[in-house]
């Protein structure tokens, strides 16, 4: 996918923005100890932060496993993200899988309660890596309009948290 810098901008905007909303999520379900949701949650918070790093480096994966792999790669093998930040990511790709599919297993609060600050730290590492993305972005109605915009043009679909996971 060939993506403008405002458009590329824009995307990374989004999805860095849109990691931390997840993560808020994640926290806000873990009070209700729903924890195969929180462990979700806190999947995706990483997967929209890897995919921003991804993006704003001009990688593109069509899939979660492609997503791990290009992180991998490009990221934990050479050095520029923590080797801790790699497998915390992979251990959440495995609890979400197990919360979402298993079906005669339940996640604890002892299995999903810890990861809550490793995936804050998880977003910091990251997001300092970004260039030009400042770690308190906000994004303003005519950036989101502008992310629309490129997913439409590329033909990617924008899901919304509550539509991917009903609460």
């Amino acid at each position: 996918m060939s993506l403008t810098d405002d458009e590329r901008n824009a995307i990374v905007s989004f999805r860095i923005q849109k990691a931390k909303d997840t993560l808020a999520e994640a926290e806000g379900i873990s009070t209700l100890k729903y924890w195969n949701a929180v462990a979700n949650r806190l999947y995706y918070s990483c997967f929209y932060m890897t995919s921003a790093l991804l993006i704003q480096n001009n990688f593109s994966a069509q899939t979660h496993s492609g997503v791990i792999h290009l992180f991998g790669l490009h990221f934990i093998r050479t050095g520029v993200i923590s080797k801790d930040a790699g497998k915390l990511y992979s251990k959440l790709f495995e609890l979400r899988q197990t919360g979402d599919y298993d079906d005669l297993f339940n996640l604890t609060e002892e299995d999903v309660a810890p990861m809550i600050t490793l995936v804050h730290q998880f977003l910091d590492e990251l997001n300092g890596k970004i260039t030009n993305y400042p770690a308190n972005i906000v994004l303003k109605p005519d950036n989101i309009q502008k992310c629309i915009e490129v997913l439409q043009k590329h033909k990617l679909e924008l899901v919304s948290a509550s539509e991917m996971y009903k609460i």
